[in-house]
């Protein structure tokens, strides 16, 4: 057994306090909350079952994902229409320019503040 894989390797969670597996190496029926999502389905406060860990090189230390049961996830709720509105209007915040107040049809970039026509004209010499 690899060094990495016996730092990551702990199913009684002994070490780790929970039952750890390798990357891409736990048993079925753990998912992670994104695996969770794409199948339609959130953790529903339920405890974390166990994590799967790497060892990452470049940085140093480890990358953790944690585990939920599939069977004791619930369904997402659904998106009211009142929360449709509610993002409707922040993603009408983020796209208008606040210098010329218009709806610029893309969320403008933080960096600038300001949408591209307004950044144009003030790059613009002054003859």
């Amino acid at each position: 057994m690899s060094g990495v894989y016996g730092k990551c390797y702990d199913p009684t969670g002994a070490r780790h306090g929970i039952p750890t597996y390798p990357w891409k190496l736990a048993p079925d029926g753990l998912a992670s909350r994104r695996q969770l999502r794409a199948r339609g389905l959130r953790p529903g406060g339920q405890p974390i079952q166990a994590q799967v860990m790497r060892v990452n090189r470049r940085a140093g230390g480890v990358r953790v994902a944690y585990l939920y049961r599939e069977d004791l996830a619930k369904p997402v709720r659904p998106m009211t229409s009142r929360k449709w509105g509610a993002l409707a209007l922040a993603m009408l915040a983020r796209r208008t320019c606040p210098r010329c107040l218009l709806d610029v049809g893309y969320c403008i970039p933080r960096r600038y503040g300001i949408c591209g026509l307004c950044i144009a004209t003030e790059e613009q010499p002054t003859a």
